[in-house]
């Protein structure tokens, strides 16, 4: 039996003018389903909802701006009925060694990629604490495992991301909600591009681990081997999995760093396992 227009699943997606966000929605859509498209102008996302009725909706959303996040979750739930999977995908990068960071700087970019990633999630449990039923998916990132130099705010960023989803995950288990974490590695977006901000201040001491990293990543824009259509197929095929996974590594290059960082990790515990027991009180067994 086909699908009516209502049991349809609906998205809400956050920063969607471009990346992720926007291929996800296109996706959606292609599929039939219905997706609440947000961003910070939602005149450009004109072409990506066109000759989709109303199955594709437009919402201003600037996620640091708490009180236009409560209006965009009750427009949408309006609009649908409900919010079935939430994507917090609005973020953006930040290159610096840490002396050479800026308060200012750093601190809109944690607004963006952790304050607002929160004040999303916590307007949308409401709706899905009461249906028991959703998904959250969190856009961290390979920097949300592995703390890179020249990004080292943008890694305390997705470091925060990682420990709320997965403390969030818990919470909400028992209550039929899911939570998906996101690590893409380098991919063609527009993050190393147009949206990547840096500090304007290089230290010569830096040189050869912030400032070769930086330049690095400012030389590769649209030259990453992740392409974000098959990174959006990859997110939509864990979320509808029977099975879920709490954590969704995305490209080779991620995935072999995220895999060589827990291999170092777990090597310098065991090394150090006789220190680590040693702090105890003798007879704690």
């Amino acid at each position: 039996m086909a699908q009516t227009t209502t049991d349809t699943p609906v998205w809400f997606i956050t920063g969607c003018s471009t990346g992720f966000g926007r291929e996800l929605a296109r996706l959606v859509l292609e599929k039939g389903w219905r997706v609440a498209a947000t961003a910070r102008d939602p005149r450009k996302l004109d072409d990506l909802l066109a000759g989709h009725g109303e199955r594709g909706r437009a919402i201003a959303l600037d996620v640091t701006d708490q009180a236009q996040v409560a209006r965009a979750v009750a427009e949408a739930e309006k609009a649908f009925g409900r919010l079935d999977v939430v994507v917090n995908n609005a973020g953006y990068g930040y290159l610096s060694a840490i002396e050479e960071g800026e308060d200012a700087e750093i601190r809109a970019m944690f607004e963006t990629n952790v304050f607002g990633l929160a004040a999303v999630t916590r307007a949308v449990l409401p709706g899905m604490r009461a249906r028991r039923a959703g998904h959250i998916v969190n856009i961290s990132s390979q920097g949300g495992m592995i703390g890179f130099p020249g990004s080292g705010y943008y890694a305390a960023t997705k470091f925060a991301v990682e420990g709320l989803s997965e403390s969030l995950s818990k919470e909400v288990a028992p209550l039929g909600i899911r939570v998906l974490i996101v690590e893409p590695g380098p991919f063609r977006t527009d993050w190393a591009g147009r949206s990547l901000k840096q500090s304007a201040t290089w230290i010569d001491d830096y040189e050869q681990t912030s400032g070769a990293r930086r330049k690095q990543i400012s030389g590769y824009s649209g030259k990453q081997p992740g392409d974000p259509v098959r990174a959006a197929e990859a997110i939509i095929t864990a979320v509808t999995a029977g099975k879920p996974p709490l954590r969704l590594v995305l490209g080779r290059p991620a995935l072999e760093g995220v895999r060589g960082k827990l291999r170092s990790v777990l090597d310098e515990i065991d090394a150090w396992e006789a220190t680590t027991l040693g702090a105890d009180f003798p007879d704690a067994g």
